[in-house]
């Protein structure tokens, strides 16, 4: 709905729609894992093999949402757009109103920072 009614006013349509979709799809994440944190709550003592994956799940990508948390807002956007949104360097250039290359080098550091930050989580 956001993006239909806005659409005409975007310049690259593709990118904004992404962004839209983005948008929705972590509203969505968000109230997954609050439901899930509270079914867990409410029956603590029977915990079945399918609720230890999903509790390792859960884990992994905590460990994942706090180490995109811990970029700077620029690498983390990109990352976002390039990993999630399978977006080329060119659209995320015309989605950020960036050059493209300075799309690629965020995006090169970033994943770099994301490494020693899931290393360091995985040794602790």
């Amino acid at each position: 709905m956001r993006f239909w009614k806005s659409r005409d006013r975007a310049s690259d349509v593709t990118s904004y729609l992404f962004a839209c979709v983005r948008s929705a799809a972590m509203d969505l994440s968000r109230g997954e894992r609050r439901r899930t944190r509270h079914e867990m709550n409410a029956v603590p003592g029977s915990m079945t093999c399918e609720m230890f994956d999903a509790l390792e799940r859960e884990e992994f990508c905590h460990s994942v949402e706090t180490a995109l948390a811990g970029l700077p807002p620029e690498q983390r956007e990109v990352v976002v757009l390039k990993i999630w949104g399978e977006l080329t360097f060119a659209q995320i250039a015309s989605t950020l109103a960036i050059n493209p290359e300075t799309a690629a080098s965020r995006y090169r550091y970033a994943i770099g920072r994301l490494q020693t930050a899931l290393r360091q989580e995985t040794a602790s």
